[in-house]
């Protein structure tokens, strides 16, 4: 009769922790956020700020800090612009070439080579041809930062990747390696 209490006792007490328990939702949640988070959908309104979207959104004209605008168009006439009269506004201690080298190796050197003389690895693979040498072309400070700013022909701008002031460095030094092709 005893074993039969304890077997009676043993069932009871498992039927009793199994039904409680549900794999499809954990019992307790220390963190309900991450298990149930909640959906949002992209650029939809949300009652995130106090007053909704209105006064949150960014006034007409701002530009974001660090941010110097360049004011010279990207057109044929911005170029030729930027050619004739666009100089460097960093002094001599900004005006870094080391910088200025490290940046092109990274940046152009792919393309342009080491020496600026248009024989980079990817136009030794045929992947881009036509890439010019800095000696045949007719460039100054200010036509390489507009190149290096907005892009031209097969090449794409480099300004996400540059601050204004690394342009200015690389243009510095792509002028270097143009006076000793």
């Amino acid at each position: 009769m005893k074993s039969l209490y304890k077997i009676v006792a043993l069932v009871g007490l498992s039927i009793g922790a199994v039904s409680c328990h549900d794999t499809a939702k954990p019992n307790y949640q220390f963190f309900p956020n991450m298990y149930e988070s909640v959906g949002y959908e992209t650029y939809s309104e949300s009652n995130a700020f106090k007053n909704g979207k209105e006064g949150q959104l960014v006034p007409e004209g701002a530009i974001k800090r660090g941010f110097v605008p360049y004011e010279i168009p990207n057109t044929t006439e911005g170029y030729a612009e930027a050619k004739a009269n666009l100089k460097s506004p960093l002094d001599s201690i900004s005006s870094n070439l080391e910088k200025g080298k490290e940046l092109y190796t990274i940046y152009c050197a792919i393309c342009h080579g080491d020496k600026g003389d248009g024989k980079g690895k990817l136009v030794e693979r045929e992947k881009f041809l036509g890439v010019p040498n800095y000696k045949d072309r007719e460039i100054t400070e200010g036509s390489i930062f507009h190149v290096e700013t907005y892009g031209l022909n097969a090449m794409g701008s480099h300004a996400n990747q540059l601050t204004q002031e690394e342009r200015w460095q690389v243009a510095g030094y792509v002028l270097k390696l143009r006076s000793e092709l």
